[in-house]
């Protein structure tokens, strides 16, 4: 998400040769469902790429905590004044939809061009004129040097350019192993159709987190209600003696019936559709916050530089926003030369540091009441949630919370970038 937006927003700031490497061969129909928040929805708008994503996104209307053990509702959130107070809703989607959307926006941009089945494989040099080598897949030839004015790498968490970069300053950042992996599921609605009390879950506009011990399930309906997505935490019980490149496995639907196992009879109705064989689980890693995401103009954008845990469903939405901000500066660049693109890289990173890391944090502590168990610590969030009922008090699920939704939803990004530009810039 954090390529193909930075790509789109400099086109849209007038850059007129942007080449995008992807690694994959496709951007086909892959993923499970993912949060539309406000944040994210205004920037697309701006640049051209959120009508496609909105028609066939659900708008949610509230939000329910439940036990996961009874299905008792905890707190329940009404977010349906959230369009009003942000100009756009908090939506869902799936994100083949969000990443064809863009791309397809990018494609009717003739300044881009993009080359599949190819990645990085080394950084010949950071600049000030970056160079890499791109390395085609699966037989498509021979590793060849790509030369760029700047460079961005959005290689995710296990950025081989973040590796490289911080290895040149002697700075160790390492990856965090959460102790947390996810299963992702995707039920089609003719698998829920026969059960009322399934099918009023997906005919819902609304998101559903069962939380129980060290474990919630947060599900919506994505794809026009086609389609009810699941996502799961759960203690990470496969990934632990294997190597640190390994971040998916083969899951065991057994395994994960029996992780869910005191969970109520609907979400194991749900789980147990399923297919056997279909069964895949994440192994959720971060990495410790880096020193600084930018090295003469070669520049690091989103996972590769603040991946962060799903319980605020920020993600695709801080990668989004890296690549907006990274537009806006270069194009108020005062000269092209060397100096001036480096600190125009270190305004991106002064302007979106601290926020990506603030949300970073807030996120891990958001899963952190979610898993709570038997205790004073669980009996303070519990009374919390039923505050709720009453109008009153914070949300331990943060998401939901109206403080932290002012914090993420009420900022523009892009409007700050443009009016503390000048100010930043000189003083570096």
């Amino acid at each position: 998400m954090g390529g193909l937006a930075t790509a789109l927003a400099l086109a849209k700031q007038g850059f007129r040769h942007i080449e995008v490497f992807e690694s994959a061969s496709t951007l086909g129909f892959v993923g499970a469902g993912i949060q539309l928040a406000p944040n994210m929805a205004r920037i697309l708008d701006k640049l051209g790429a959120w009508s496609d994503i909105e028609r066939e996104a659900v708008d949610l209307k509230d939000t329910s905590i439940r036990q996961g053990s009874t299905d008792q509702e905890l707190g329940h959130v009404d977010l349906q004044y959230i369009r009003a107070t942000y100009d756009y809703p908090h939506m869902v989607g799936h994100r083949s939809s969000l990443a064809g959307s863009i791309y397809e926006a990018c494609k009717r941009e003739k300044t881009i061009t993009f080359t599949f089945a190819t990645e990085a494989s080394s950084i010949r040099t950071f600049g000030p004129n970056p160079s890499f080598t791109a390395l085609p897949r699966k037989g498509g030839g021979e590793p060849y040097p790509v030369t760029c004015d700047v460079l961005f790498a959005a290689d995710g968490v296990k950025s081989l350019v973040r590796d490289q970069m911080l290895r040149l300053h002697n700075v160790s950042a390492k990856i965090v192993d959460t102790g947390q992996a996810a299963y992702r599921i995707m039920l089609r609605r003719e698998d829920m159709a026969n059960d009322p009390e399934l099918l009023e879950l997906i005919d819902r506009e609304s998101v559903t987190r069962w939380i129980g011990e060290k474990r919630h399930i947060i599900a919506y309906p994505v794809s026009n209600k086609t389609i009810y997505n699941m996502s799961t935490v759960q203690p990470d019980l496969h990934f632990a003696a294997a190597p640190s490149a390994t971040y998916t496995t083969k899951g065991s639907k057994p395994q994960m019936m029996e992780v869910f196992g005191d969970f109520c009879p609907k979400v194991r109705r749900m789980l147990d559709l399923v297919p056997d064989g279909e069964v895949c689980e994440w192994k959720l890693r971060v990495h410790e916050p880096l020193p600084f995401w930018v090295v003469q103009q070669t520049a690091l954008v989103g996972d590769a530089c603040h991946p962060t845990l799903p319980h605020l469903a920020q993600g695709a939405a801080q990668a989004i926003e890296d690549g907006a901000v990274i537009a806006v500066v270069l194009a108020k660049l005062p000269e092209v030369s060397p100096e001036a693109i480096n600190k125009a890289l270190r305004v991106y990173e002064t302007v979106r540091m601290a926020r990506a890391y603030t949300l970073v944090e807030l996120a891990a502590a958001s899963g952190r009441a979610m898993h709570l168990g038997e205790g004073a610590a669980k009996e303070e969030r519990d009374r919390q949630f039923a505050a709720l009922k009453g109008g009153k008090g914070p949300v331990p699920d943060k998401w939901a919370d109206a403080d932290v939704q002012r914090m993420i939803y009420g900022q523009d990004v892009m409007k700050i970038a443009e009016e503390e530009f000048e100010t930043i810039y000189a003083k570096l």
